[in-house]
């Protein structure tokens, strides 16, 4: 009988100890972790998946995890019967039980992304001025620009795209090499100001820099067709002036973007032969050419174990390698481009109904 209370009183401290504990602050450790992993992973996929399909000339799709809220219920209920006879040989009567209940109702919105917030996020150029910001912040020149320009003063890159391909302009890639070396020496610099109610951002280099350095900076004048006593030169999109005293960058979109990178997606034998993709694009042929994709998306029938992303379409599989760093350094800026081209308005949020419990 002893045993019995004590089996009871232990089973009711317990229960409201686990009564006076809140479950909110307990779950933002693990939850905030697990979702941050699901959304990025789901976030590379979908990345990966369009790029897949704009080799194959198929329609890219995106969709926006706008809002993820978490509701939790915890219950408890505790039963005690009994029925005690003392003195009495026949046997006590005791009923002990406990049931409990715990509810997890993630409600997770997607948003589509459409109309106007379409055009500034995949259609729109990325502005001159947040390329160079990237640059100033310490990114590495000849990489961004080499990601994001289709030209810079009408010096063109290499471009795969179907409406506009072209093979390299061996004065694009020495101009960039020379950008990133006056980058690295801390000679490049930029400051805005106002001109006519609307700002602008000026480049100029530094004065008191080594021989090699200062020799890069007459090489860029000269390449750019920029006057030596030029010292600042107006950041512009598109072609540059008569004047001649700007840098004009005619920049990319981010569908662009994810249109060259299609062109490293390795397309099925099977599927090269039926002509269900675009021909791989043709190179120089030149000696240490950069007329590369960026990225290489490998494809095979069975799914890969061990991959940075992968996803199945039309019956096979698409990945990067996870110990292919470029490739994955390319995702890592895909995400920051994206981000400086939304320049819209974000859509509302909406209207969501939570219960109190």
């Amino acid at each position: 009988m002893r045993k019995c209370f004590r089996l009871l009183a232990l089973m009711i401290v317990a229960l409201a100890g686990a009564g006076c504990q809140a479950i909110g602050p307990g779950t933002i450790k693990r939850d905030r972790i697990d979702y941050v992993s699901a959304i990025g992973d789901s976030w590379k996929q979908q990345t990966l998946l369009n790029i897949t399909k704009l080799r194959y000339f198929d329609t890219p799709v995106f969709l926006d995890i706008s809002s993820v809220i978490s509701s939790y219920t915890l219950q408890g209920e505790l039963t005690v019967e009994a029925t005690l006879f003392s003195g009495s040989r026949s046997p006590n009567e005791r009923t002990l039980g406990a049931t409990g209940t715990y509810v997890d109702r993630p409600t997770i919105s997607y948003a589509p992304l459409t109309g106007q917030r379409f055009i500034n996020v995949l259609l729109r150029p990325i502005p001159p001025q947040a390329i160079f910001a990237m640059i100033q912040s310490g990114h590495p020149a000849d990489y961004i620009l080499q990601a994001t320009v289709r030209a810079i003063n009408d010096i063109y890159s290499y471009t795969t795209s179907p409406a506009s391909a072209r093979l390299e302009e061996p004065e694009f890639y020495r101009l960039i090499d020379a950008l990133r070396r006056i980058q690295a020496a801390g000679a490049l610099a930029t400051r805005s100001e106002k001109r006519r109610n609307e700002e602008v951002t000026l480049v100029y280099f530094r004065e008191n820099v080594p021989e090699s350095v200062a020799q890069d900076i007459r090489y860029l004048r000269e390449a750019l067709g920029v006057r030596p006593d030029q010292r600042e030169l107006l950041l512009t999109f598109g072609s540059p002036g008569p004047g001649r005293g700007e840098i004009a960058l005619l920049t990319r979109s981010i569908l662009q973007i994810l249109v060259e990178l299609s062109a490293g997606v390795e397309v099925p034998e099977s599927h090269r032969a039926e002509g269900r993709a675009r021909p791989a694009p043709g190179a120089s042929g030149q000696a240490g050419s950069r007329d590369v994709p960026l990225v290489r998306i490998r494809s095979g029938a069975v799914q890969p174990q061990d991959a940075y992303a992968a996803v199945h379409y039309r019956d096979h599989w698409f990945w990067i390698d996870d110990r292919d760093l470029g490739s994955k350094r390319v995702f890592t800026f895909l995400m920051m481009f994206s981000s400086i081209a939304e320049t819209g308005v974000l859509p509302q949020a909406p209207v969501l109904t939570i219960p109190a419990n």
